[in-house]
């Protein structure tokens, strides 16, 4: 068993922990939760000796890890599945391990099969993808076959296949009767994984329950009515009767009710007393995402913010070159896509107090497929200044600007081949 005692670690001005009290039993699988800089990890490595208390004390069987005879084969943990020497390769790496605990060389073997990397024991550790990676640590915890057993993100990176092993391999553990906490940030697998949950923010506890009560003391539990659409009065009427009965109705975006404070078959009896009938009556609780996410929503120390991409635009730079002019753009029955840009820039900016153009400028303009004709009022970006329309030349008349078709791709010459650049002979 893991016990902390008015755990507390400061760092200079900053406190990491503090006051931290809980314990950790065998038989169950403990999830470790809390906000990124909560203190999870800090509580770990001072539950392993790697770090000392400021304040308090944590003890592993009554012991403080450094006390403990042989630790290794006591308390096994998965901090950080980097570090390894990638030289070696995975038997070596667990093997250096097992020598320095006293730890039978067929054991390397053994927990090698476990965790599945009996194909590649033999490959150096530097290659390993990330998963295999967790593996690698996985095992180094499994050495000494322990009984006290701390993972901290032990699915990070691992395929659906590793997720649904390592939940199998916790609960085989705890099934044992050993001692498993485990830190995830993944609150899906915790549902799926844990039977109690010790959660902290800002370095203090703030919750210490199972699954079951944790999920339930952060949320409100509500029951999901609808009756049927073609019949919208008996919603109303519905709604009604079950606010009279004093229930706590809400409406849904899809034209159900949500309703609180009345059980399932209270509210079955009311809509059959009301003579409505029902298309859907069913319960709804909340996940362990939504209570988690209602409990620490005031311990959370990094926040997003709006992404301002107008912030990110900047204009032209002096002389750059405006975008190529397409002859024809923006008459009726025109359509191309926008023309390439020019000067290496990914997007074309337009002239100051022109209105952004979209992928398909064309319809802005009144071309095909723009209801209501065209737009005079629309100013388009890519459109030419009649200062510089193309002329026609001398003695022809100009070809109108609808039937100008739409320029082909321009391509890069082609060199001539070199004999047929030299002068001919003149025999």
């Amino acid at each position: 068993m893991i016990e902390a005692v008015g755990l507390t670690k400061r760092y200079g001005d900053k406190t990491a922990v503090y006051n931290l009290s809980f314990q950790v039993r065998p038989g169950a699988v403990t999830g470790f939760l809390g906000p990124n800089g909560s203190g999870k990890s800090t509580t770990m490595r001072m539950i392993l000796g790697l770090d000392n208390p400021t304040a308090g004390a944590v003890t592993i069987g009554g012991y403080p890890y450094r006390k403990l005879p042989n630790a290794p084969r006591q308390v096994g943990a998965l901090l950080d599945a980097k570090a390894v020497h990638g030289g070696r390769s995975a038997r070596n790496h667990l093997l250096s391990l097992a020598q320095l605990s006293g730890i039978p060389a067929r054991r390397v073997d053994e927990v090698l099969g476990v965790v599945g990397l009996q194909e590649v024991a033999k490959k150096r550790s530097k290659g390993f993808s990330l998963g295999m990676g967790q593996r690698l640590g996985i095992a180094a915890a499994l050495l000494g076959d322990p009984q006290v057993l701390l993972f901290d993100e032990p699915v990070n990176g691992l395929d659906p296949e590793g997720i649904l092993w390592v939940r199998n391999l916790m609960k085989a553990l705890a099934a044992e009767g050993r001692t498993v906490f485990v830190s995830s940030h993944l609150m899906s697998e915790m549902a799926l994984t844990a039977d109690h949950l010790i959660v902290i923010g800002r370095g203090q506890l703030l919750a210490d329950m199972s699954v079951r009560d944790f999920i339930s003391a952060n949320s409100a539990d509500f029951a999901r009515v609808r009756t049927p659409d073609t019949e919208p009065q008996l919603r109303e009427k519905l709604g009604s009767a079950l606010a009279e009965a004093g229930g706590h109705v809400l409406p849904e975006q899809d034209g159900a009710l949500r309703v609180t404070g009345l059980a399932l078959p209270r509210i079955s009896d009311v809509a059959h007393e009301a003579g409505v009938r029902l298309w859907e009556l069913s319960p709804h609780q909340a996940s362990l995402e939504e209570a988690y996410m209602r409990m620490t929503q005031g311990a959370v120390d990094y926040r997003s913010t709006a992404d301002q991409k107008a912030g990110l635009q900047q204009p032209l730079p002096p002389g750059a070159q405006p975008p190529m002019p397409v002859p024809g753009q923006g008459q009726p029955g025109w359509y191309a896509p926008p023309p390439p840009q020019q000067g290496g820039q990914p997007f074309a900016m337009p002239a100051p107090g022109a209105a952004p153009a979209g992928p398909y400028d064309g319809a802005q303009a009144g071309g095909h497929g723009a209801p209501g004709g065209p737009s005079a009022g629309a100013p388009n970006p890519y459109a030419q200044p009649a200062s510089q329309a193309p002329q026609a030349p001398q003695g022809q008349a100009p070809a109108p600007a609808a039937a100008v078709p739409p320029p082909a791709p321009q391509q890069a010459p082609v060199a001539a081949p070199a004999d047929l650049t030299k002068p001919e002979d003149p025999r």
